[in-house]
């Protein structure tokens, strides 16, 4: 999509980024972005910056970072602090790893309680179930 710069509709910033009007409103109360002025009596106007800014927590979010991070990622967008934004991203890829290793061991216990209970014959008591409840 082509636009002209700083003549964006907030539904217009919207639709260009693939969110909705209530994730950029979100985002500005959230201090991620900043509402442009409003002109006496008209309408905010965004332009190409507030559109790339939209994008960049949309693709972090997509990373796992979660809206604090984002933050401090966009305190360091100068592109000066690259081992500060580099050790940002270690710290999460290593909270990528731990969350990836516990899901490896849900997959596991989930997988054994399955055959546990489809092996179960008769009038036995539930193995997920029984499982559960000991926990």
């Amino acid at each position: 999509m082509n636009h002209p710069s700083e003549n964006l509709t907030i539904g217009v910033l919207a639709e260009a980024a693939d969110v909705s009007v209530e994730t950029i409103r979100f985002y500005q109360r959230k201090g991620l972005m900043q509402a442009p002025d409003r002109p006496h009596g008209g309408i905010r106007r965004y332009g190409e910056a507030d559109l790339a800014r939209v994008r960049f927590i949309k693709s972090a979010q997509r990373l796992g970072f979660s809206l604090d991070e984002i933050s401090d990622l966009l305190q360091l967008e100068d592109g000066a602090h690259c081992a500060e934004a580099r050790q940002q991203a270690e710290r999460k890829l290593t909270d990528v790893r731990t969350r990836l290793a516990d899901l490896h061991r849900i997959e596991t216990v989930l997988q054994d309680l399955v055959q546990r209970c489809c092996a179960a014959k008769g009038r036995v008591r539930c193995p997920l179930i029984a499982s559960l409840q000991e926990a």
